[in-house]
C-alpha cells in the first residue's frame, strides 16, 4: 500500500468548542489506484486531505507512505512526492507567472532535471496535459478554466509525484470540460502510474474515474468498496442517500462524453 492511515482523528478547539472534523480513520490506498473520498459539506473529506497533506497535523493515529511513516513536518522530499491539485485553476496558478514559470518553479524548487533542460522538460509537461507548447508564454488570465486546470495538473506531475490529492478538481468547470479533464487524469494514472486521492461531494463524477469509493459522514467512514459494487450494492444508508441524489445520465448523453475528442 502507498498511503495507510491507521485510526486518524482530527479535533479543532477554538475557545470553548471542539469539532472533531475526522474520528478513527483507516484507510489503505493501492499504488495505481484512485480512491475517491466523498460524502457532503462537513463530512470530514476535506479534513482528510489536509491531514495527508500535512496542513494540519492528525490529532491521533498515524499515516505512512511508501512505508514510512509521515512526519508532521514534512520535508521536501515529501511534498514532491504528494502533490495537491486544487479545486480552483484561478486561485491555483499565481497571475504574475506565466505558464512555463509555474511550471519551471516546480522543476527548480525540487532539482528536478539539469537546468539547461527545464526549459524543454516544461513543453514536454504541456504535452503530456494536451495543451501546445505556445501556451508556456502565456499568463493564467489568457486560459480557460480547462486549461487552467490542465496547467496544474502539469505542475503535479513536474513533481514527479507519486501520490495526487484531488480536491474537487472539476467542480469549477463546466459539464464538457469536466468529462476531459477526467479522461485526462484516468491517462495519466494508467501511464505514469499514479494514485489518486480524488475529494469530491459529486458521485457521478466519482463513477466516471475511481477505482474504489470511501464514502464519509459526519467524520467518520461509513462505508467504502469497489466502484461498481457501492453503485450498484451499497450497504449504508447514507451511501445510499447520496446515490438517489445523483442526477439520471441519459444513452445521449453517455453518447456525447464519448465523442469527446475535443480540448478546452
Amino acid at each position: 500500500m502507498i498511503l495507510v492511515l491507521r485510526s486518524l482523528s482530527k479535533t479543532f478547539e477554538t475557545g470553548q468548542h471542539r469539532v472533531q472534523a475526522l474520528s478513527d480513520v483507516t484507510l489503505e490506498v493501492a499504488e495505481g489506484e484512485c480512491m475517491a473520498i466523498v460524502g457532503e459539506s462537513g463530512s470530514g473529506k476535506s479534513t482528510l486531505a489536509n491531514v495527508v497533506l500535512g496542513l494540519y497535523p492528525p490529532t491521533s493515529g498515524e499515516i505512512t507512505f511508501e512505508g514510512e511513516p509521515l512526519p508532521a513536518q514534512r520535508t521536501l522530499a515529501h511534498r514532491q512526492a504528494i502533490q495537491l491539485v486544487q479545486q480552483n485553476p484561478a486561485s491555483a496558478l499565481n497571475p504574475r507567472r506565466s505558464v512555463a514559470a509555474s511550471l519551471r518553479l516546480a522543476l527548480d524548487v525540487h532539482g528536478i532535471g539539469e537546468p539547461r533542460k527545464r526549459r524543454a522538460r516544461v513543453e514536454e509537461l504541456l504535452g503530456d496535459v494536451g495543451l501546445d507548447p505556445s501556451y508556456a508564454t502565456r499568463a493564467p488570465a489568457a486560459l480557460s478554466g480547462g486549461q487552467r486546470q490542465r496547467v496544474a495538473i502539469a505542475r503535479a506531475l513536474a513533481c514527479e509525484s507519486r501520490l495526487v490529492v484531488l480536491d474537487e478538481p472539476t467542480s469549477a468547470l463546466d459539464v464538457l470540460v469536466q468529462a476531459q479533464v477526467l479522461r485526462l487524469l484516468d491517462e495519466l494514472r494508467t501511464k505514469r502510474n499514479l494514485t489518486y486521492l480524488f475529494i469530491t461531494h459529486d458521485l457521478a463524477v466519482v463513477r466516471n474515474i475511481a477505482t474504489r469509493v470511501a464514502v464519509f459522514q459526519k467524520g467518520r467512514m461509513v462505508e467504502i468498496g469497489p466502484t461498481e459494487t457501492i453503485f450498484s450494492a451499497p450497504s449504508h444508508s447514507y451511501t445510499r442517500s447520496l446515490i438517489s441524489a445523483v442526477p439520471v445520465v441519459t444513452p445521449e448523453e453517455f453518447a456525447m462524453r464519448e465523442r469527446l475528442g475535443g480540448r478546452s
